[in-house]
């Protein structure tokens, strides 16, 4: 094929929303995707936080999870993976996509994984302004609320704080 062939192809796509990720509500039978009989399961939600709407997509893998935040825009923003490390039970971040150690998503990452007891990627799109870190932690505790929800959350906070001090 040459390329010619493939930028009218390109040309020709389009771009349409998924009526199964525009509810806000799992109760309203929206937002929830079920795509194969491996346990992927693929989540979508939207929420209105401080007067910015936040667009949240959850990818349940069987052993990760896979969560993106957005915010006026459906770009990647910076991405993290964050996983269990040995011997110490303790969680390693890594930048994949932009940011270091200290930019948007890196912590929420981080806490995510405790939590959740399995690998997690979080693409975090939250713009940088002077109520960024506001938004991080709502974004962050409405995700949290999602996980729960979802039963992706298994093991309570409490432990998983009893388990880190206890190997330190």
């Amino acid at each position: 094929m040459a390329s010619g062939d493939l930028d009218g192809q390109f040309s020709e796509m389009k771009v349409c929303a998924d009526p199964l990720c525009s509810g806000s509500s799992l109760s309203a039978g929206n937002g929830v995707i079920d795509v194969d009989d491996d346990g992927v399961q693929i989540t979508c939600f939207t929420e209105n936080v401080h007067d910015v709407v936040l667009h949240f997509q959850i990818i349940r893998l069987a052993k990760q999870i896979f969560a993106w935040i957005g915010c006026n825009s459906a770009k990647l923003g910076h991405m993290h993976a964050a996983a269990s490390t040995r011997p110490m039970n303790t969680v390693s971040v890594a930048a994949l996509i932009g940011g270091g150690a200290n930019s948007t998503g890196s912590s929420v990452a981080r806490r995510l994984a405790l939590k959740t007891g399995v690998n997690v990627v979080l693409a975090c799109n939250i713009p940088n302004s002077k109520d960024s870190q506001m938004l991080e932690a709502a974004a962050e505790r409405k995700l949290m609320e999602k996980l729960t929800t979802l039963g992706y959350i298994t093991r309570p906070a409490s432990q998983n704080t009893s388990n880190q001090s206890s190997n330190s």
